[in-house]
């Protein structure tokens, strides 16, 4: 075994030792060290400016030599409002209600035998990210909150500032002696993540937040549970029924508030029934704006293309695109169902919205979009964590598992049965015939507490 590994091996297990008091915390003791990591960010801003400006310089270096995109680039960037805004982030997700110990069933299987369904942490969560700094203290306080341990992994182009931030997370954790060792851990290389999706012994979940290539390449060789999402191709619908005024700054803002992110806009997806000039006045300040337009020949059929910037022709490729950037597709449709069909043949499972006043054509949509968010009248820049109320998030799922759409404190929990008995055995049920009463105990009553309490 290569030194790396027994380094790896060595920290994952210290993690795993960590995840178990981590729970076991309370909940005002997981939130001081939040509020502590808050106020550490705002007396350092300046030394993360710094260190985030070296970044930055390599960064632009490495756009000259396209080896990263200029969305990746416009992530990387930190401000003293987007420090704020992590210090916030974190105050934000001390305030949440203590996810820990919630009950989530609680039956009675005969007289003294009582089975409660209690959340839990999952365990040692190992997050892959790039380009945003900023994501590390997402992860971090979701994590600490949560009771898990973490293992970061992000990308080489922030290697500066994930350091500074990472130490000065360090250096308050250090402060709370009832904070284990290997609570929040950092790795940085691309060897030391090839070996860690290997170690399902010690690491129970893995959640990649990054390029679709990235997600695929870490779910085509872990061994550990993966929650990702692929690509954020997301889809606005402008119905027959859509307001103008209405569908004209929902586009907008869907495609241009922050292009560079999973939850922007990339097809415009338009009915034939909606208005020709109202959809090229939308068109027209789109390109004010400086988006780049693909469209299919329908659209260009029902256009006077003389009003527009040149436009290029959309390809069946394009529907499948994420762009992360200013170009949007556009596709025009004949019916509600034309939409939603193409939604869930070409999606990402994202975040897709309809723009529409007819409410029967509004539920249909989202009930029948196979999406983790369907949004009605509302831009898709509103699928966020943060903005959902979840204080943070780690991610975005797309999958179908235990947690779907913004990630916050609830995806991170898992749960236990804890069974309370008084000497029962299984024999008295199978073999004496005695049943069981599986009654639902109210636990909500004044008089009501666990069997182990005094």
């Amino acid at each position: 075994m290569s030194e790396i590994s027994t380094t790896l091996i060595k920290q994952t297990q210290t993690a795993r030792q960590a995840s178990t008091l981590l729970g076991i915390l309370s909940d005002q003791q997981r939130n001081q060290v939040l509020l502590a990591i808050a106020e550490q960010l705002r007396q350092h801003t300046a030394d993360i400016i710094s260190e985030n400006q070296k970044d930055l310089e390599h960064a632009q270096t490495m756009v000259h030599e396209g080896k990263l995109s200029q969305s990746s680039y416009q992530r990387l960037i930190l401000t003293p409002k987007k420090v704020e805004q992590m210090a916030q982030n974190m105050e934000s997700v001390a305030k949440l209600s203590d996810p820990l110990g919630k009950i989530q069933m609680a039956t009675m299987l005969d007289d003294g035998l009582e089975l409660y369904r209690v959340t839990y942490p999952i365990g040692v969560i190992l997050i892959i990210f790039e380009s945003r700094p900023e994501v590390m203290m997402q992860i971090t306080a979701l994590t600490l909150k949560s009771g898990n341990a973490a293992i970061l992994k992000g990308g080489t182009e922030a290697r500066y500032s994930n350091r500074i931030l990472y130490d000065l997370i360090q250096q308050v954790l250090k402060r709370f002696e009832y904070i284990p060792e290997g609570a929040v851990n950092l790795v940085q290389t691309r060897e030391e993540i090839a070996e860690l999706v290997q170690l399902s012994e010690w690491i129970d979940l893995i959640i990649p937040r990054g390029s679709n290539s990235l997600v695929q390449h870490i779910q085509a060789h872990s061994r550990v549970p993966v929650l990702a999402h692929a690509d954020g191709i997301c889809h606005v619908f402008l119905d027959e029924y859509a307001e103008p005024q209405k569908s004209t700054s929902l586009v907008i803002d869907a495609k241009t508030e922050y292009p560079a992110v999973c939850n922007a806009m990339e097809t415009l997806l338009v009915h034939t029934g909606f208005s020709s000039a109202t959809l090229a006045s939308i068109l027209q300040k789109l390109q004010e704006a400086n988006v780049e337009l693909r469209l299919c020949e329908a659209t260009m059929n029902r256009l006077n293309l003389q009003e527009l910037k040149p436009c290029v022709k959309a390809t069946t490729e394009d529907w499948q695109t994420e762009y992360t950037d200013l170009i949007l597709s556009v596709k025009t449709v004949g019916s509600l169902q034309e939409a939603i069909d193409h939604i869930n043949l070409y999606g990402s499972k994202h975040t897709d919205c309809i723009v529409t006043e007819n409410a029967e054509n509004a539920e249909k949509f989202m009930n029948t979009v196979d999406s983790s968010s369907v949004f009605w009248n509302a831009s898709t820049r509103f699928a966020d964590g943060f903005r959902y109320g979840f204080g943070a998030e780690v991610g975005i799922s797309t999958s179908k598992t235990h947690a779907r759409g913004p990630v916050g404190l609830d995806g991170l929990v898992i749960y236990k049965y804890k069974l309370y008995g008084t000497g029962q055995c299984v024999a008295t049920y199978n073999k004496g015939g005695k049943p069981y009463r599986h009654t639902t105990i109210d636990t909500t009553s004044s008089s009501w507490k666990f069997p182990s309490q005094p």
